[in-house]
């Protein structure tokens, strides 16, 4: 199973990128999806994450300028960033709980996509 996270780049603060990420594999069902980031020299933080059903949350620091989404039919997530700010510039990761079979559950890591917002 592998997760391939894609759309990040350098953008101004104020403006827009989103972030894609798919799961490929012997995959039986995706449970919880998320995205997780880390900045130089901070612990990586939760920044939203979505159930199968659909229910969302979110971080403090990005409610009302980032939503997640999701397309289980894609085995994929989506970040949508909006206002970006410097302070979220981070290499941002993708995160999924896969079952791979009717007994068995891991948590995946994507391999991250560089997000860098200038002031």
């Amino acid at each position: 199973v592998q997760l391939q996270a894609s759309g990040g780049g350098l953008v101004q603060a104020g403006g827009s990128l989103r972030l894609s990420c798919a799961a490929s594999g012997s995959i039986l069902t995706i449970d919880d999806m998320a995205w997780y980031r880390q900045a130089p020299g901070k612990q990586r933080e939760l920044v939203a994450h979505i159930t199968t059903g659909g229910t969302t949350n979110y971080a403090d620091s990005v409610k009302g300028r980032f939503t997640i989404s999701r397309d289980n039919a894609k085995k994929s997530a989506y970040l949508q960033m909006d206002s970006l700010k410097p302070d979220d510039t981070a290499r941002y990761y993708c995160n999924a709980l896969i079952r791979i079979s009717i007994t068995t559950r891991y948590t995946y890591w994507g391999q991250g996509t560089q997000v860098t917002v200038s002031s």
